[in-house]
Parts: structure tokens; C-alpha cells; sequence
């Protein structure tokens, strides 16, 4: 049942994400959406994951984008336009792949096993971080480091225009 409705509640937030005319009410059911994803994590006993959503997408993305909202002028009056939008095209190809996934899901033979041993996950990763996968967690991290200094500098470059 708590899963159950943890799909729920995920679900429609995300169904008033994509179909809402007001860009504050987007935003808002966005973070139902993402509180929802990580509660789906917590009931998978990823807590790592959890945590990691908690506080970079709902604690950080999502409050620039509120920020972002709030702080645009006129932002009472902005309505999202959908008339370019082609309904038919997209039903059918929603249709299409609900129909893949459903045929996937139920044509699989799942394995089934007892419950899993729940334990914390963080110091597991934390070691392969820094052990098994030390290279690629540093060309990633220098990898960003680049990305915001080219940033930086495409900020600066406009301002002095």
C-alpha cells in the first residue's frame, strides 16, 4: 500500500508537470515529483540515492528554478503556450511505448527472492569511489571543473559587450 501510493502521488505530480498552463504550478508538482522519486528510493533501501536527490535535485535545482520563476518579472501573467503541440502524434507514440513497456514487464520471468538484507549503502560506494574507480571520479571531476571555467568565461565575454 505505501508503495502504492508513493507511485501515486509520483505519478500525478509528474501528469501536472507536463500538462499545467502555469508555470508556478509546474514547478511546485515538480517537487512532489522529485520527493516521490526519492521516496521510491528509500523503499528500495538505496538510501545513498536518496539522499543524493533530497539534496541536489529538490534542494538545489529546484529551488533555482523557483527562484528563477519567482524573481521573472510579469510572472503572474506567464501561461505556457501548447498550441504547436501535436496531440495525435504524441498519444500514439505514448500508446506505442506503453504497450512495449507493459508487454516487457509482463512477458519477463522476474526472479523472485526473499527480502534483502537492508543495510547502508554510502560506505560501500564511498570505497569504490576512492579505490576501483578512482580515475574516472577524477576525469569526471576535472572534466566539470573545465565546464565551469568555460562558463565563467562565456559570462565575463558577454558582459563586456
Amino acid at each position: 500500500m505505501i508503495f502504492a501510493g508513493i507511485v501515486l502521488v509520483t505519478l500525478a505530480s509528474a501528469f501536472v508537470v507536463v500538462t499545467a498552463q502555469n508555470l508556478v504550478r509546474s514547478a511546485f508538482a515538480l517537487l512532489f515529483t522529485l520527493a516521490g522519486v526519492a521516496a521510491l528510493y528509500v523503499y528500495l533501501a538505496a538510501d545513498f540515492l536518496a539522499a543524493t536527490q533530497i539534496i541536489i535535485y529538490v534542494g538545489g535545482i529546484l529551488v533555482l528554478i523557483l527562484f528563477g520563476v519567482m524573481l521573472t518579472s510579469k510572472i503572474v501573467s506567464v501561461e505556457l503556450y501548447q498550441g504547436s503541440a501535436r496531440v495525435g502524434r504524441s498519444v500514439l507514440l505514448f500508446g506505442g511505448l506503453l504497450f512495449v513497456l507493459f508487454s516487457v514487464i509482463f512477458n519477463t520471468r522476474w526472479l523472485t527472492r526473499g527480502v534483502p538484507e537492508m543495510k547502508p549503502t554510502t560506505r560501500e560506494i564511498g570505497r569504490l569511489f576512492m579505490t576501483d574507480f578512482i580515475l574516472p571520479f577524477e576525469v569526471v571531476s576535472v572534466l566539470l571543473l573545465a565546464a565551469l571555467i568555460g562558463a565563467v568565461l562565456i559570462a565575463r565575454r558577454e558582459v563586456r559587450k
